[in-house]
Formats: structure tokens, C-alpha cells, sequence
């Protein structure tokens, strides 16, 4: 009985001493370990394999991520194969057009006084600066002269470069910025331009033919409140519409000059030292403006604050 006593309690011995001999290790002894773990001149492994263990695997993950990198780079081949550079494959949430104006700094309320030069120079250098594609002399280099009432529609491949049709700023007359340089904003009549975009991202629509043969139109009028806050609005070029010559928009890389068609709003008798809230329309065939989750889809709302 003893002697199986014994054997059963050796387990546990064993545990304790192995355990008491761990526990003795210096410094020294586990250095030592690692050392021979990194490198053992014994058995001549690097971490526990040997030089042909460490090229079999490197080789197996060399392959591995080689035949990955050359799938992906194959999907990515194809995928391009059926992408033009000239025209996006799908543009069905393209359509209808949406609103922008400029200036546009920092917000959709256009505040200044006009006793205080400095809170609607800003304003005026926007506008400068923003209208100096569409100088009459840039124009007259870069673009042609077209057909008014009707689409500029031009043929050939599609990678062939398109021409584009003047839009001159003197079209915008008293909102040209040529004979009033502060484009009414000194005397508290200020000339806002409003651009056809894509909606708020402020870029153009390839292919797109606007009013369906029938150039669309621009309306403004208070938001909410007294419509008496806002009397008279004149509109430039024209009665305010945009002209179907300038239509379609073939592309950034092969429509190269192209200027887009606007259509300026000047302001000429506002309520003064009031918020007035203006909501400006696009109105034609294929033109929604009155779905109220989006501001920018075919209308622009914003606000007028004219101080004496």
C-alpha cells in the first residue's frame, strides 16, 4: 500500500520540482534559451526550422500572393475593359438637372450692408473671378459661334474632341460685371448667377438635353413669408432661360472649352434690413422642383439680408 501511495504522489512531485527548477532560472538562463531558439548551431535551425523548412514556406506564400495580386489585377483589367473614359455607363440618376448660385461663400445667406464696402467685396471678387472664363475676348479665342434655339449636337467618335458654343459674360448685361464692377452689390442691388448642375456637386450632365426642345426657364419668388419683400427681379440673358445651343455636354476630356450656360437674377428692389428668403425654379419639360428632401433638385433656395 505504501509503495502505490508512493507512485501516486510522484506525478505531483514531479510537477513541484519541474515548477522550483523554473522557478530558479535567471536572467542569464532564459537570454541563453532565446539565443539558442534564434539560432541553434546544432541542429542548425533559425525559430525552430531549417533553412529548407524557411524556403518551402516563403516559396508557398511567394505563389500564394502572386496568384492573388495577378486575379485582382485581371478582375480590375476586365472590369475597365467595359468602362469609357468619355462617357459614364450608367447616368440614370443623372437626370432631372439641379440649381447652384454664385457667389457662393460659405453658406446660402448673402449678407452685407452696403455702407460697409468690406462685407459685400467678397462677394464681388467671387463673382470676378468665377466669371473670367467667360471674358468676350476668352470666349471669342476658345469657342465658336452657334445656332441659337436648337441643340448643338455633334457627331463622330466619341473621342474626338467637341466644339463649344460662345457664352459671353456682356450677355449678362447689368449683371456682367462690366459696366457696374460691383455687379449691383454698392448700391444694394445684387446680380446672383444661377448654374444647371448636377445637383449640389455643381457639375455638368453629359448628354443631357434640357426642356425637351423648349429652352428652360428661371423664376423667383419668396419662400415663405410677404411676397412684397420682393418686388422686382430682372433676368439676363434674355427673359432668364437657357439657351438649347449650349446642350448637349459631351465630357471634360473631349468638350474642353466648354463654358456652361447661365442665367443671371438681379435683384433690383428688396426689402431692406430684412432675412428675405428666395426660392429660384427651374420651370420646362422633364424639370422637377418640388420634392422636398432635396433643396437643390430644380429649384435653389436661399436668403437675402441687404443693409442700408
Amino acid at each position: 500500500e505504501n509503495k502505490h501511495e508512493e507512485k501516486v504522489q510522484d506525478p505531483d512531485r514531479r510537477e513541484d520540482e519541474t515548477k522550483a527548477e523554473m522557478g530558479r532560472k535567471t536572467w542569464a538562463d532564459l537570454a541563453g534559451e532565446m539565443k539558442m531558439f534564434l539560432w541553434n548551431p546544432e541542429d542548425r535551425t533559425c525559430l525552430g526550422r531549417t533553412a529548407k523548412s524557411w524556403g518551402l514556406i516563403l516559396l508557398f506564400y511567394f505563389v500564394f500572393y502572386t496568384c492573388l495580386a495577378g486575379m485582382f489585377a485581371f478582375c480590375m483589367y476586365v472590369m475597365l475593359l467595359t468602362l469609357s473614359p468619355y462617357t459614364p455607363t450608367y447616368r440614370d440618376r443623372v437626370f432631372p438637372p439641379g440649381v447652384m448660385i454664385r457667389p457662393y461663400l460659405n453658406g446660402f445667406t448673402i449678407a452685407f450692408n452696403v455702407s460697409q464696402p468690406s462685407t459685400w467685396q467678397p462677394y464681388v471678387d467671387s463673382m470676378h473671378h468665377f466669371l473670367a472664363a467667360y471674358d468676350d475676348k476668352v470666349q471669342e479665342e476658345r469657342n465658336i459661334e452657334c445656332v441659337s434655339g436648337q441643340y448643338f449636337i455633334q457627331g463622330g467618335n466619341e473621342s474626338e474632341e467637341k466644339k463649344a458654343c460662345q457664352f459671353k459674360r456682356s450677355l449678362l448685361q447689368n449683371c456682367s460685371g462690366i459696366e457696374d464692377p460691383t455687379f449691383g452689390y454698392s448700391k444694394g442691388q445684387p446680380c446672383i448667377l444661377l448654374q444647371m448642375t448636377r445637383g449640389q456637386k455643381k457639375n455638368r450632365i453629359i448628354g443631357y438635353r434640357p426642356g425637351a426642345g423648349v429652352p428652360v426657364s428661371v423664376d423667383c419668388k419668396v419662400q415663405k413669408g410677404n411676397e412684397s419683400d420682393l418686388r422686382s427681379v430682372d433676368f439676363y440673358p434674355g427673359n432668364g432661360t437657357f439657351d438649347l445651343m449650349y446642350y448637349p455636354y459631351y465630357g471634360k476630356i473631349t468638350h474642353v472649352n466648354y463654358t456652361s450656360p447661365l442665367v443671371a437674377m438681379h435683384f433690383t428692389d428688396v426689402k431692406k434690413n430684412y432675412l428675405v428668403p428666395i426660392q429660384c425654379s427651374l420651370n420646362g419639360k422633364g424639370i422637377i422642383n418640388n420634392v422636398n428632401s432635396d433643396r437643390f433638385l430644380g429649384r435653389i433656395i436661399f436668403a437675402l439680408s441687404i443693409g442700408k
